[in-house]
């Protein structure tokens, strides 16, 4: 870089520079003589060629009015500036051609960025332009340089009147201009860049804001450079002195004074760049320069710099960090070394024992050092030189003692392997293949310290032990020279104990072992080393093993069944001798089974009277087992099978012990129940009852006679059988017990003793005969009695139906009703005999009488119309013979069957008339 006395030099690694001049363009505004356009006249773009500069032109753009922002509808002058006139001007608005005219002048209204072209030379800067639409724009000059005199107007749309104005910098107001439009700074400071805007307020209407402007102050030049020439004078030579900076390219007509400086005296100033100094002896001295630009007062200092004055070293010093004569090895090391005085460049050689470690060269007033991490050959001598041209200068020596720490041990095992015996000796070996003596030895099992032993020289040592049980674990050794234990690898060692004689432990869910429970077998050996392999046995059969690799007891789990009772132990072995455990007894109880209910009697059926034996067995269970006997959920009895098997209980039987039996069995593990077993107990017929029911007192030929036999007692079915003078006269069974009629037709030969016999199959019961004498009376009775009967009848009919009523609503004895005889339905009735209908049962019946004269003129009919009240009761087949009445009939008559209400009982009495026939009363 050239001196500031000639302005506008650049640097070689400068960039191209332009170099403005300015001078006023128009004062047709009050504020104009405070606002000056930059006409640039020339531009110089300098570019280094062989050492000087060569001149390249390059056209420039200036304004009028000197503003970026203006209201739309407002115009701009734009003139293109170069050295010389050139034909023809060409311009751009942004990328495209605007025009081409020989005038360097163009008049615009357009917003965008401007460009100028001229003919063989480059394109100008371009310049941006903004036509604002707002009613308030804020206006500032293109570009401002440090020290440089700021104008920002603010300028409201005309025919807009406002009544206060405000200026903002970076959205905080900066001042309240009033009525004011413009804003002044007499020189710019790079702390005055920011973005601006103006607020105005209207008499009668609301703010109004301008766009944001943008101001950047640019630097005038850089703080400059103090260089000095030759740059490493000798002590009492002659320097020039040279301040250097550059000065922005828009602002090459500005001038710089410069000022020189020793460290705080003043050494001379001037408007050249450069000052002619001699070096003094007592230097190295700090020099510096000032520049400033008068007219702007802007003022900059260089750094302060030492001429490197060539001046012997002085022997230099070293000194060791850490410092001190004992290190370790492995330690970082920092070696520095430094001459007092000399004149740099210097050269520093560290050397161990006359060897260079290394060469290291400073220029500038600092310490050389060198850092190495220490091993055990490091020991020794130290030193170091200094040589900057003028003489080599040698430092004292230091001496160092590199102290090598102990590596990390390595421990044997004599004799060798994991595994040994309880009773064994065993040596451990410790040594460190490395390290400085005195080593102190310890040797460890787990974490409890077994001894120790010193080593003076290299070596290790050794430590014996007799094995025992407790010395199974880990071991290691340490090593220590005094800087720290080192531990070595840990040696595992298993000292193998024996297997003592284990114990079995039976674990059982409750007091009894039961078939089905989970029984758990425990064997545990309390000394021994694992693995320990343990079996099962059951009177000397193997059930099974398992291992205990970590030692301790295992358990073995059985299902039980009754063939699990016995005697069980187990065996440990760990490979130095099986060792069998105690026996062990175990009784296994059966939980009865459900008990099987048999009923022995003495022949085919149950008879009242009888022993029946009822036998009750579990087919399995543990005894003792008690039974317990059940009829109809009644306990009868229990007994007690000691030894298992069944038991019985006898029972007399009796008519109240039918129904089902059931037994129970248990053992203590839960009643467990038969299934039920009937029994019907049959009660033999008693002796039966014969009773002969006729229509009158006596017994005449033609009547016909019921003969109703009943045993009191006796199981169904029943079989009865009528007998005169032991001829059978027939059969009718009874199948739900009670008693049964049989129906004759007198005739003379009938006259005769009459028995009965009941049986239902355990041996016939006969009656006591009953004598009966037929009256040889046949065909008509005598007229005046069928006359009194039939004049008799409505008056008497209801006293007999009343009377039947009471009979038949008397309580019946259970098993005493009577069978109606079959024979004796209407269908098969003698035309001459009383037609009867069977009489449905009844609680209350209501009867209602009537006489019922048919066409056929020789039958006379008692009508008893019985209504149904409640169909609960039932009548016995012999308690209707009360209400048959035979009357003779002097002919052969026509019997006819009345019609019958519905949901009524008619009893009929049939009379039959040999005279003419009576009239009949009207039904009631």
């Amino acid at each position: 870089m050239c001196s500031l006395g000639l302005l506008g030099c650049s640097t070689p690694r400068s960039k191209p520079t332009l170099l403005l001049l300015r001078k006023p363009l128009f004062r047709s505004q009050p504020w104009a003589g405070q606002v000056f356009m930059l006409l640039w006249v020339s531009v110089l773009v300098l570019a280094p060629i062989s050492g000087q500069f060569a001149a390249v032109s390059k056209p420039v753009i200036s304004l009028q009015p000197p503003w970026t922002v203006l209201f739309q509808g407002q115009a701009v002058t734009l003139t293109c500036h170069v050295a010389e006139d050139k034909k023809w001007y060409r311009w751009y608005l942004g990328t495209k051609i605007l025009r081409e005219i020989p005038s360097n002048t163009l008049q615009v209204q357009d917003s965008g960025e401007y460009k100028c072209e001229i003919q063989g030379l480059p394109q100008s800067d371009g310049v941006s332009l903004t036509f604002s639409p707002a009613e308030l724009i804020l206006q500032a000059p293109p570009s401002v340089f440090e020290g440089d005199s700021l104008t920002l107007m603010c300028r409201e749309k005309p025919g807009l009147s406002l009544k206060t104005r405000a200026l903002y910098k970076n959205d905080k107001k900066l001042i309240d201009l009033g009525k004011k439009s413009s804003f002044h700074i007499n020189h710019a400071g790079l702390k005055d860049s920011g973005e601006y805007r103006c607020i105005g307020s209207g008499t009668h209407c609301c703010a109004s804001s301008s766009d944001a402007v943008r101001i950047q102050v640019q630097e005038l030049f850089p703080r400059p450079i103090l260089r000095a020439n030759p740059s490493s004078p000798n002590p009492g030579e002659p320097v020039i002195l040279t301040c250097e900076t550059q000065l922005a390219a828009q602002k090459s007509d500005v001038r710089l004074w410069f000022q020189f400086f020793r460290d705080d005296w003043h050494l001379g100033s001037g408007w050249t760049g450069s000052l002619r100094t001699i070096v003094g002896k007592e230097d190295p001295s700090h020099y510096w320069c000032e520049a400033k630009a008068v007219s702007s007062r802007v003022l900059k200092s260089s750094q302060k710099v030492q001429l490197p004055v060539r001046i012997p070293v002085s022997p230099p010093r070293l000194t060791l960090s850490p410092p001190g004569t004992q290190a370790v090895e492995g330690d970082r090391l920092t070696l520095s070394c430094e001459a007092q005085t000399g004149s740099y460049p210097i050269e520093y050689q560290f050397l161990h024992e006359e060897v260079v470690l290394r060469k290291t060269k400073v220029t500038f007033r600092e310490t050389a050092t060198f850092q190495l991490y220490l091993k055990a050959e490091y020991s020794g001598t130290y030193f170091c030189t200094a040589d900057n041209g003028l003489g080599i200068r040698r430092s004292q020596p230091v001496s160092l003692s590199v102290t090598v720490p102990v590596s990390r041990p390595v421990l044997t095992l004599s004799p060798p392997g994991p595994r040994a015996v309880e009773g064994d000796r065993l040596m451990l070996s410790c040594q460190a293949r490395r390290g400085s003596p005195r080593i102190l030895y310890q040797f460890y099992r787990g974490d409890v310290p077994l001894g120790s032993s010193s080593a003076p020289s290299a070596g290790g040592a050794s430590f014996t032990v007799t094995l025992s049980a407790e010395y199974s674990g880990t071991y290691f050794c340490t090593a220590d020279n005094g800087f720290g234990p080192q531990r070595s690898d840990p040696e595992s060692l298993s000292v193998t104990v024996p297997a003592s004689r284990p114990v079995l432990t039976l674990r059982a869910p409750r007091t009894r072992a039961v078939v089905g429970d989970m029984v758990e077998f425990r064997c545990e050996a309390h000394r021994g080393s694992p693995p320990i392999q343990y079996r099962f046995y059951h009177e000397d059969v193997i059930l099974g093993s398992s291992w205990a690799p970590s030692g301790g007891g295992v358990s073995f789990n059985l299902s039980l069944t009754a063939e699990h009772s016995g005697n069980y132990s187990c065996e440990a072995d760990n490979g130095l001798g099986a060792q069998h455990s105690e026996e062990t007894s175990l009784s296994v109880t059966v939980p009865v089974s459900h008990p099987t209910l048999t009923l022995r009697v003495p022949r085919a059926q149950a008879v009242v009277g009888d022993v029946v034996e009822l036998h009750c067995e579990a087919q399995s269970g543990s005894p003792p087992i008690r039974y317990r006997f059940y009829h109809e959920d009644i306990t009868l009895g229990s007994n007690s099978a000691p030894s298992g098997g069944g038991a019985s209980f006898n029972l007399s039987l009796t008519e109240e012990l039918s129904g089902n039996y059931s037994c129970e069995a248990d053992n203590g593990l839960g009643a467990q129940r038969s299934k039920t077993v009937p029994l019907s107990v049959t009660v033999p017929a008693s002796r039966p009852i014969l009773t002969l029911r006729a229509p009158g007192t006596r017994a005449m030929v033609g009547d016909m006679l019921e003969l109703c036999c009943e045993a009191q007692s006796g199981s169904p079915p029943i079989l009865y059988w009528f007998y005169h003078e032991d001829v059978i006269l027939g059969s009718i069974s009874a199948p739900s017990g009670g008693g049964a009629s049989f129906n004759l037709s007198l005739t003379a030969e009938r006259s005769g003793n009459y028995s009965c016999e009941a049986d239902n199959g355990l041996g016939a019961q006969r009656s006591e005969a009953v004598t009966l004498s037929v009256t040889g009376l046949t065909g008509s009775r005598s007229g005046p009695v069928a006359t009194g009967v039939a004049g008799g009848l409505l008056s008497v009919a209801g006293l007999v139906v009343m009377a039947l009523l009471l009979y038949c609503r008397l309580p019946r004895r259970a098993g005493g009703r009577l069978t109606s005889d079959p024979s004796r339905s209407p269908s098969d009735s003698d035309p001459q005999e009383p037609t009867y209908y069977n009489v449905p049962g009844w609680m209350e019946l209501q009867p209602v009488y009537g006489n019922v004269n048919p066409k056929a003129g020789d039958v006379m009919y008692s009508e008893v119309r019985i209504q149904e009240g409640n169909r609960h009761a039932a009548a016995s087949n012999c308690a209707f013979g009360l209400l048959r009445t035979y009357l003779p009939s002097p002919g052969p008559a026509t019997s006819r069957r009345p019609s019958r209400p519905q949901h009524s009982s008619v009893i009929y009495s049939q009379v039959k008339v040999a005279s003419p026939p009576v009239s009949t009363a009207p039904r009631s």
